[in-house]
């Protein structure tokens, strides 16, 4: 009886579903940086380039 009603508290305890979603949600994000590299990386090359062009007028 001991064993059942440890199995069933071992079903219903949901502690581990907020670490699966953050998996899935990292999992997600890490794909879609994947798929973005190339214009993550021209976006920031462009905002790079604009920041230096502007601290130059600064000076």
């Amino acid at each position: 009886m001991d064993l059942r009603r440890e199995w069933k508290a071992f079903w219903t305890e949901e502690d581990g579903v907020g670490v699966i979603e953050v998996v899935l949600i990292l999992v997600v994000l890490i794909g879609l940086v994947i798929i973005f590299k190339k214009q993550i990386n021209e976006l920031l090359t462009n905002v790079f380039k604009e920041i230096n062009k502007q601290s130059k007028e600064v000076y």
